[in-house]
């Protein structure tokens, strides 16, 4: 019986041990960001630019013309060529990407998302816009 008692204590302690969650998180190679063509060496490849009404003065803007406009940055992401500033109005969180047309330029805004500050849910991204540009 005292046999028995010591297993079972060695299968709960190991299991305690187990799967927390709280050690670190590892990847696999797969799930790994991949380095963009100019980082790796291979052929530049354009973005594609969204091309939405109400975007005018945002898409093809460079970063310093859209914190002269929105402020500060909430996040400012930079990842080889490519770079993401958040930025954040009363009710609405808006990220803008910015990438490169061309080899080697500077990269300017090819594309915006706008998602409600509380829950995340979808919100007009040029009522986002304006509401981002009157906080500032």
């Amino acid at each position: 019986m005292r046999s028995a008692l010591i297993l079972i204590a060695t299968l709960a302690l190991s299991a305690c041990a187990g799967g927390s969650g709280a050690g670190p998180v590892q990847r696999s190679a797969a799930s790994a960001p991949q380095p963009s063509p100019s980082q790796s060496g291979g052929a530049f490849r354009p973005p594609d630019v969204q091309n939405a009404r109400g975007l005018d003065g945002v898409i093809g803007a460079r970063a310093a013309t859209l914190t002269q406009r929105f402020g500060t940055a909430r996040i400012d992401l930079t990842e080889g060529d490519a770079r993401k500033l958040q930025f954040s109005g009363r009710t609405c969180v808006l990220d803008i990407f910015l990438y490169p047309l061309q080899a080697g330029q500077e990269p300017v805004a090819t594309h915006v998302d706008a998602r409600l500050r509380n829950g995340g849910g979808d919100v007009d991204e040029r009522q986002c816009i304006e509401e981002v540009a009157r906080a500032n």
